[in-house]
């Protein structure tokens, strides 16, 4: 590498790193999914221990800025350009920071056979046996999301092992299949007949659907419908250029 550290005596070493990166990043130096330097040459370009380039580099992935996968290296985050922290958040994370009870009920967990739909989304052929559940996520027993979620068993051979009432799909997902890529729509839709049984509210309560699927680097993960009542919630983000 022929590019030197900034300037920034003021910064902690760590900072330094990240700041230098970031900038780097934006300039366009690597393109999304593009390798970026490893962690030896950035303890060398920089004079500082492994720990702390780990701490930075830690610091950009959750901004959304990099990838890190382990025993391969760091690489330029492909939503890097949409938005540095469009990042896969929790459900149980963004209810207890709000100093709330999140709980769950399973209402099914199962191996299913892949319908069309589901067999595109998750790559797989039509018929090909799926991971299938639903649970209803409550915030101090108000019920918050209905989430249907089909998981592609090659990704998360372990997913129907979990007892989803004390971690979420969400949780162990990203434990087990590191996150590469996300899409996702966000609309304003009417509930289906079991998602406001489930919920608790009337079918022509105007709820807010969000359909994500996430894949790693090995092929998809998962494909969810979340279904929020629109007067319970509110979708909230921000964002670090």
């Amino acid at each position: 590498m022929n590019s030197k550290a900034p300037p920034g005596p003021a910064l902690a070493p760590y900072a330094r790193i990240k700041q230098f990166l970031k900038g780097e990043l934006g300039r366009g130096r690597w393109t999304p999914g593009a390798a970026m330097p490893s962690d030896a040459d950035l303890v060398a370009q920089f004079g500082v221990s492994r720990m702390t380039v780990t701490r930075a580099l830690n610091e950009l992935r959750s901004e959304g800025l990099v990838e890190r996968v382990q025993g391969v290296g760091t690489f330029a985050a492909h939503l890097f350009r949409v938005s540095s922290t469009l990042r896969i958040r929790d459900l149980h994370e963004e209810i207890t920071e709000r100093g709330h009870r999140h709980t769950a009920q399973v209402r099914l967990a199962r191996r299913e056979r892949a319908s069309d739909g589901v067999a595109q989304w998750l790559g797989v052929a039509a018929g090909t046996e799926v991971f299938h559940t639903l649970i209803v996520h409550f915030e101090d027993g108000v019920a918050l999301q209905c989430e249907d979620r089909h998981v592609n068993p090659a990704a998360a051979p372990g997913y129907l092992d979990n007892d989803f009432t004390q971690i979420t799909p969400t949780q162990y997902l990203l434990q087990v299949a590191p996150l590469w890529e996300a899409q996702y729509s966000i609309e304003s839709a009417l509930p289906t007949a079991q998602e406001a049984r489930l919920l608790g509210i009337r079918r022509d309560e105007p709820c807010l659907v969000v359909a994500r699927r996430t894949v790693s680097r090995e092929g998809p993960i998962t494909v969810a419908r979340l279904t929020h009542p629109g007067s319970r919630y509110l979708l909230q983000g921000e964002f670090k250029p």
